[in-house]
């Protein structure tokens, strides 16, 4: 039997929301579902679920995750807790929002059909139910905040990748072009990619290079402290 130390005060639910980014044709995408439960059925929303009892936030947002992708251990790290009093029709609901960055290439597209989900670019975006806009407008500027200071976005991309795919990536991310000189001094400044001799030719006769994320490397610059600013 629980001891009653809190008998007297108010309980809420809890609940998390997942803004899942991809990226696809220079641009990045969101996955967004048709909710199909009151209140706002049929509506466009983030993916979520509330927390189940002996539960933690994290294990919550990972099984979130893991529903909808049929991949396990996916990157992602917390945005924010959203806790309007009016913010959901239903009950007083906290809801703690995390990101994650996946390659869309991954995802079980029947699992996306089960759930009523699509990619959705984020120029395109429509009206989603509750504060759901506000979490992705905040998860863009926190990604923006992070990819200034320490490359980000590999979880984006194939395993092998081009340079200028991670150019494009990052133009996504700032939403605006990025000096393809200065880009590529700053990513050969950190010594955290390594070239294949092969070439992806779809885009250029002459072809480009592809290229993989070494993460020892990675880690290793982050564990000594290592910043670099675009």
């Amino acid at each position: 039997m629980t001891a009653a130390f809190y008998q007297n005060e108010v309980k809420f639910f809890v609940s998390v929301d997942c803004i899942i980014l991809g990226f696809n044709n220079s641009e990045l995408n969101v996955l967004l579902y048709k909710r199909n439960f009151e209140p706002l059925q049929g509506q466009w929303s983030l993916m979520g679920g509330f927390i189940k009892s002996g539960e933690s936030i994290d294990e919550a947002a990972s099984r979130v995750l893991t529903e909808c992708s049929g991949i396990d251990d996916l990157f992602m790290e917390q945005v924010g807790a959203y806790g309007d009093v009016t913010r959901d029709l239903g009950e007083r609901v906290i809801s703690v929002a995390y990101y994650s960055l996946v390659n869309m290439n991954d995802f079980n597209p029947e699992l996306l059909k089960e759930h009523n989900a699509e990619w959705t670019r984020i120029s395109e975006v429509p009206d989603l139910i509750f504060d759901h806009n506000q979490m992705i407008t905040d998860t863009l500027a926190r990604l923006k905040r992070k990819a200034a200071t320490r490359p980000v976005g590999f979880n984006l991309l194939p395993e092998k990748f081009t340079l200028p795919q991670l150019q494009s990536l990052y133009e996504a991310i700032y939403q605006t072009p990025l000096d393809k000189r200065n880009f590529r001094k700053k990513l050969n400044s950190m010594d955290i990619l390594e070239k294949l001799d092969e070439k992806d030719k779809k885009s250029s006769k002459r072809g480009a290079f592809y290229y993989m994320f070494n993460k020892e490397k990675y880690d290793r610059l982050l564990n000594q402290g290592f910043y670099f600013s675009l």
